[in-house]
């Protein structure tokens, strides 16, 4: 594999196996990329355990049954596939929060997990307001050329941008 000078795959090879994956899911299952379905589905796989009349009960559950499908394959699947890349290209390593965070937020280790879980849940309950998260909107929207997908794909980079911008200034430390 071809890395990136820090030690990573190429984003280019990295992009173009991404765009491989996408059209092979549409081709062979029939399905378009998404991942935030699965975490309210694990949610409800685990408040089963505890109470299954509620959860056989609650509308959104019997629309999304709180089931191992296709898409919570998916994610597993992300999670190994990142695992054998960061191993493949030499980048995997055992890191609580990643070093810019603690350069950002400082030392106190709760502070950094905090930060983590607010913008963690943050971003699914967008995800969920949204009826889907980035990959199933702004990937999966624009593969088929939809109107909506390619605008959704946009206020992402943008709002990411914005984001950035404001978490850590203008500009790399040098």
């Amino acid at each position: 594999m071809k890395e990136n000078g820090d030690g990573g795959w190429s984003p280019y090879l990295a992009g173009a196996l991404s765009g491989l994956v996408s059209i092979g899911s549409v081709w062979i299952a029939g399905k378009y990329f998404g991942a935030s379905t699965t975490f309210v589905r694990s949610a409800g796989m685990v408040e089963k355990v505890f109470d299954p009349q509620r959860v056989a009960q609650m509308p959104y559950f019997i629309k999304e049954a709180p089931v191992i499908d296709w898409q919570w394959m998916f994610v597993v699947g992300i999670f190994i596939g990142a695992l054998i890349a960061s191993t493949t290209s030499g980048s995997f390593r055992w890191q609580a929060v990643p070093t810019m965070w603690e350069e950002h937020f400082g030392p106190v280790r709760w502070k950094r997990w905090l930060v983590a879980f607010v913008g963690g849940a943050i971003a699914m309950f967008g995800a969920r307001l949204a009826s889907g998260c980035p990959s199933g909107h702004g990937l999966s929207g624009s593969m088929q050329l939809a109107v909506s997908g390619l605008v959704a794909l946009l206020c992402f980079f943008a709002g990411g941008m914005i984001v950035a911008r404001m978490l850590y200034g203008g500009g790399e430390k040098q």
